[in-house]
């Protein structure tokens, strides 16, 4: 499914890649089972009425949610695949064609822009009680293993931006050299024939 590694990755790339992608994974899960199947995860209000709908109440989006966190995260695989730098055949009138740089750095580089300034903040916020916009506590902050399952499930999405800032950076590199490389083979040679 992740197509073949480009080459001139190193191994730590690919693992760091697949990190990457595996950062959303436990939280996407604990949205899902927590909010659509009802496992009581989320601390129950004190009045007796069942924990808050966090996530907009439907139950499609939810999973549509963590789908498509995890699809966005599993693009970081890409930075370190062949399907990264050139464009499947299937795609009408790009197919074969070799994926311009920018176009891959440019939204990869705000993505981990956007990720480190989200979640480490938003995970550091929860930890200490505070919501994320700075008021004091959360109306369903959980406690004891709840908060336990809370928190590993939520904060290696901190670790989802530094990851990609990594690939994206080597990525750009990785492919500069490349193409200077491509280059120097295709210039003539002066005096030669």
């Amino acid at each position: 499914m992740h197509g073949r590694t480009a080459e001139g990755v190193p191994r730590w790339a690919v693992r760091a890649a697949y990190a990457t992608s595996l950062t959303v994974l436990p939280a996407g899960l604990w949205r899902v089972l927590s909010v659509d199947f009802r496992v009581p995860l989320m601390e129950a209000p004190s009045d007796g009425r069942p924990p808050p709908a966090w996530f907009g109440g439907e139950w499609w989006y939810v999973i549509a949610l963590s789908v498509v966190s995890e699809a966005l995260a599993f693009l970081a695989v890409g930075l370190v695949s062949q399907w990264g730098e050139t464009w499947p055949r299937w795609v009408p009138r790009l197919g074969g064609r070799r994926i311009p740089v920018l176009a891959a750095v440019v939204p990869a580089g705000l993505g981990a822009a956007a990720n480190t300034l989200l979640w480490p903040y938003a995970m550091t916020m929860i930890s200490l009680g505070y919501k994320i916009d700075g008021t004091v506590g959360a109306a369903s902050r959980p406690h004891g293993w709840r908060a336990l399952v809370f928190y590993t499930a939520y904060w290696p999405l901190a670790a989802w931006g530094p990851l990609l800032a990594v690939l994206t950076v080597h990525y750009y590199r990785r492919r500069r050299a490349a193409e200077a490389a491509g280059t120097a083979r295709r210039a003539p040679v002066p005096g030669g024939a």
